[in-house]
């Protein structure tokens, strides 16, 4: 079974398995997320507008505002995306 599935197919995702999902896509591995990370992993979740899905999700993560989402700023991250209807605990 895959770990994502479009938000439309209502499957169920914990905290850890958004994690992971998240961590995935730091194809950099540089241990923050970028714009084109993050919209790549909202993609993948099923999101239908990645790139606006990214600007919100750095307005409430990136709490040192620079433009990344960071290892420490994952929670806040995952907590949004939950929130947002991308899986439930």
């Amino acid at each position: 079974m895959p770990l994502y599935v479009p938000k439309s197919k209502n499957l169920t995702l914990n905290e850890e398995q958004l994690k992971v999902i998240f961590k995935e896509h730091d194809t950099n591995g540089d241990g923050r997320l970028s714009k084109e990370e993050l919209s790549k992993a909202f993609k993948k979740l099923g999101s239908r507008n990645p790139g606006w899905r990214v600007c919100r999700s750095l307005n409430h993560a990136d709490t040192n505002e620079d433009g990344y989402i960071s290892l420490d700023e994952l929670d806040e991250l995952v907590k949004y995306a939950i929130k947002q209807g991308y899986g439930v605990n």
